[in-house]
């Protein structure tokens, strides 16, 4: 597995993280809270722009875990096509 997998991996893994704290009151205001919403929340924020909340649940961060994974594959379809992976 390349850095570059790992790398995406550790990222979804973070999103998950930030989407599961909202389950806990207060768990965004601990040090680990802050550090994923600060690398969470720009790139989820895309997404709440475009898509409402349906009955109170926050769909985005689903459209943005696929947005990561085909942002992936196409990475390493581009890669391999350029002969580099």
């Amino acid at each position: 597995m390349t850095i570059i997998s790992r790398l995406f991996q550790l990222y979804q893994l973070a999103i998950v993280v930030y989407i599961l704290m909202s389950w806990f009151p207060g768990a965004y205001n601990t040090g680990i809270g802050r550090f994923l919403g600060r690398i969470c929340e720009p790139f989820l924020s895309v997404f709440r722009r475009f898509i409402p909340t349906i009955a109170g649940l926050d769909f985005s961060p689903i459209i943005a875990l696929l947005v990561l994974q085909f942002a992936e594959t196409g990475l390493y379809y581009l890669l391999s096509m350029l002969g580099i992976y």
